[in-house]
């Protein structure tokens, strides 16, 4: 039976009712999705696609940033060596500077301070060579009257005697000190 009924029954024919209704509700499954849901999934898509691509470039811009950071850093950093270079140098120059005027200073002052003392000594030389050529005027005119038996109480004699004993004096020293140098 189930053969005859399988005879009857066609399974290649097609039912037009069954077909018209699987082609209608084919159609509007279609529409639906393509004005419904298609544009929603290609948005989505879209945003996704977008935000994929935003998030590159903007992860290139930071990237970009990041770099030209960085280069500004390194350029800041290169001027800060070079400024601390320079100022390193003037430093070394001001200390050059500062002791040289030192040094002339303390020549300056160590001249003056010579100066100062030679010119004490020379003044003490010369009260001293006055004093003694006093004492030994005295001395001398006394040694004289004790050996020559007359007064010599007048003055011009008197210095001229203390004034040739002193020549003599001076010679004698003289020789001495060319002696020892020899």
């Amino acid at each position: 039976m189930l053969v005859e009924l399988a005879a009857d029954y066609n399974i290649l024919r097609i039912d037009w009712v069954k077909f018209t209704f699987g082609a209608i509700a084919l159609a509007v499954v279609y529409f639906f999705v393509a004005r419904k849901a298609v544009p929603k999934v290609m948005k989505v898509l879209d945003e996704r696609h977008d935000a994929i691509e935003g998030g590159i470039e903007r992860a290139k811009r930071a990237e970009a940033e990041a770099e030209e950071i960085r280069q500004q850093y390194r350029e800041k950093l290169e001027e800060s060596h070079r400024e601390y270079a320079q100022e390193l140098e003037k430093a070394k120059e001001q200390r050059t500077a500062i002791i040289a005027e030192a040094r002339e200073e303390a020549q300056v002052e160590a001249q003056r301070i010579i100066e100062t003392a030679k010119a004490q000594i020379e003044a003490d030389r010369q009260q001293a060579m006055a004093q003694l050529r006093g004492e030994i005027g005295a001395l001398s005119t006394e040694l004289a009257t004790r050996i020559v038996g007359e007064s010599l109480s007048d003055g011009a004699a008197q210095t001229r005697v203390v004034d040739r004993f002193l020549e003599e004096l001076e010679q004698q020293d003289e020789s001495a000190k060319q002696a020892e140098v020899r």
